[in-house]
């Protein structure tokens, strides 16, 4: 039965009254436990002063005073701080506690110090400090003010991701890192970009093998192919002291590269080279130039690193150029890509034969057939641990077999094992933008985020240009953390540089109904409904609108058997089942598909469920979910980071 006003909450039960509400943002935000505590700790110390320092030590009585005005001051402070840093909205980025807290303490330091002239008998300089506060409080708000209208974030269309400026990830560049440019395609005959861009890939992936040298990743360093920015503009966009660029020109057999390394702090050229060859000294000319930069940054290489950068990894050409135009299709993303990139990995197997290199970009043909749900996940994970199988029998301790080892067992909801695995893939590899967000990700729903998140910045710091780093950087940060009010603004720029894609879709709309933002969230999600009606994403998305808004019969009738069968496949697409049917209030299927995501897919964040999730509140009480939160806690206890 509702009430009076007959108005409903978003999970479709009825609205507490004003003074209910406020009473559970009061405990929520922990103002109560504050209140008690200061008002029993204060009353201690008072009497210490009082009892003590006055009666015994004959302190001045106005000492009294001085400790009651300072504990009055903080208990005001803290309590402003826990309720505004609980606030849904911040209009304009405004931080109230950030604006009130120093202007409160400034006010009782002005209060402290006229009670000490008092005590020592100095008169006549009351209105000397109360300017030099008022002035003091002015300047500050001034100054916040100017610093957060300055931080308004602008609308960034899809088109000019590769213009964004990201705000920087340290203080200052890197010493050894480097961005490696798209090499400039000048060669006389058509359809030769794919050409350019494999070898940009390949001395970025040649670096990458270096663990003292931070490399920006391929996914970013394309953004600037055709930029018409300076070298230090680019080198501040991703936050790296050198930049690689050159040219490649290759007409039939016949092949010409210059290259230049630039340190772009004084955008002063360390070395530029010319190199001629043919075709079949292609590999030698990637190895020169890798091995050129890592000299030209004194970087000291293990005999591991030097064997990975002299190896020739596919030794015929014709099946080496059959390799990069199978990455190209990849990079599509579509269903067309990846049979034509299969057909062409195929033709290299037969020119070659067996081949590490090879089966590995099999391998993740069929892992990307998975990731976006174009085949039935079981049969395509058959497929990589085929390949797996193959890479590990050529070599024994290959970064690309434990990474897709580290798939596997993730696909399959082994998570220990898999963080294990991938951790292997990981030590060879500390560059490899796959590894690092499978390895955030495991260990951000497993409950140990502040674990997760140093390779999740890692990924943001080698790919700082793509949006799915941005906004898996917030995901393992603030998602798996349980603070929504911080996952805001990170997912929003992640979307705004790519607002057609579903992910970025489904992660912003969760994070703007998690701060209660709930018709930005609609408005969004109805977009990408119009935009992309069958993508499953976009289904979810849709479900979690009906649920917010209590509409169970229209949520129910966009539940389709197809779409049950491809969520299943994912832990945090489960998880987001239970949210919805939780708001329902549908307990069962809530309970069902939290048993589902926590027990089957490994999503053990035991904190977040068992506490901090909202849309779980109304079956925590249930018996059912108490018992498995048990088993939860047992599962995220004893999980090895």
């Amino acid at each position: 039965m509702n009430d009076s006003t007959g108005e409903k909450t978003p999970s479709g039960g009825k609205r507490k009254s004003f003074f209910r509400e406020f009473l559970d943002k009061l405990r929520k935000r922990h103002i109560i436990k504050t209140l008690a505590a200061f008002i029993g700790g204060g009353w201690l110390i008072l009497e210490f002063v009082d009892r003590l320092l006055v009666a015994h030590y004959h302190f001045p009585d106005e000492t009294i005073d001085l400790a009651f005005v300072t504990i009055l001051a903080a208990l005001i402070c803290t309590i402003l701080w826990r309720w505004f840093r609980g606030t849904e909205k911040r209009p304009g980025n405004v931080k109230v506690e950030v604006l009130l807290v120093p202007l409160i303490i400034l006010t009782a330091l002005c209060i402290d110090l006229n009670i000490v002239f008092d005590i020592a008998g100095i008169s006549g300089k009351r209105w000397l400090i109360g300017i030099i506060a008022l002035c003091l409080g002015i300047a500050w708000i001034i100054f916040k003010s100017l610093q957060w209208a300055a931080i308004e974030p602008a609308i960034i269309s899809g088109q000019a991701k590769a213009e964004i400026e990201i705000s920087p990830l340290a203080p200052a560049s890197p010493e050894k890192s480097i961005a490696v440019l798209p090499s400039v395609n000048i060669s006389p005959e058509e359809g030769q970009d794919y050409f350019c861009d494999g070898m940009t890939e390949e001395i970025i992936t040649d670096l990458s093998h270096v663990h003292d040298l931070l490399v920006i990743s391929r996914s970013s360093a394309m953004t600037f192919k055709g930029t018409k920015k300076t070298i230090p503009e680019i080198a501040r966009a991703v936050n790296v002291r050198y930049v690689l660029e050159g040219s490649v020109r290759k007409a039939g057999n016949s092949l010409r590269i210059a290259a230049q390394l630039i340190d772009a702090e004084t955008d002063v050229h360390l070395w530029a080279d010319k190199y001629a060859g043919t075709l079949d000294d292609v590999f030698d000319i990637q190895e020169k130039l890798s091995r050129k930069i890592v000299n030209a940054l004194r970087v000291k290489l293990s005999s591991e690193e030097e064997g990975r950068i002299s190896a020739r990894p596919i030794e015929d050409v014709h099946a080496y150029e059959c390799y990069q135009l199978a990455r190209r299709e990849v990079l599509r993303g579509t269903e067309e890509g990846l049979s034509r990139a299969l057909q062409l990995i195929e033709t290299a197997l037969d020119i070659v034969g067996k081949n590490e290199l090879l089966y590995a970009a099999l391998a993740y043909v069929h892992l990307e057939s998975v990731n976006l749900v174009i085949a039935p996940d079981e049969v395509c994970l058959k497929e990589v641990e085929e390949c797996t199988k193959k890479i590990f029998a050529l070599n024994a301790d290959s970064p690309h077999g434990h990474f897709f080892k580290g798939a596997i067992e993730y696909k399959r909801g082994n998570i220990q094992e898999a963080v294990r695995v991938l951790k292997r893939s990981f030590a060879k590899e500390p560059n490899n933008p796959n590894t690092l967000f499978y390895l955030s990700g495991l260990l951000g729903f497993s409950g140990k985020p502040s674990a997760g998140l140093p390779y999740a910045t890692r990924l943001r710091e080698i790919d700082p240009l793509t949006p799915l780093s941005q906004f898996w950087w917030a995901w393992v940060g603030f998602l798996h953390t349980g603070q929504f009010d911080e996952l805001l603004n990170p997912m929003q720029m992640a979307y705004q540089m790519d607002p057609e894609a579903p992910f970025l879709v489904w992660g912003y709309a969760t994070a703007l109904a998690l701060n209660l933002r709930l018709e930005e969230a609609y408005d969004i999600i109805d977009r990408l409904a119009a935009r992309s009606p069958e993508n499953t994403l976009a289904k979810l998305c849709v479900l979690l609108r009906h649920a917010l808004q209590g509409n169970k019969e229209r949520a129910l009738q966009s539940v389709t058997p197809d779409f049950l069968a491809a969520v299943r496949w994912d832990e945090h697409l489960s998880w987001t089942m239970a949210d919805c049917y939780a708001l329902l209030d549908q307990k069962v299927d809530a309970l069902n598909w939290l048993e589902h995501a926590s027990l089957n897919r490994g999503f053990i964040n035991y904190p977040l469920l068992a506490e901090k999730d909202p849309w779980l509140a109304n079956i925590r009480g249930e018996p059912r979910f108490q018992k498995l939160m048990e088993r939860v806690k047992y599962e995220w206890e004893h999980f090895e980071v």
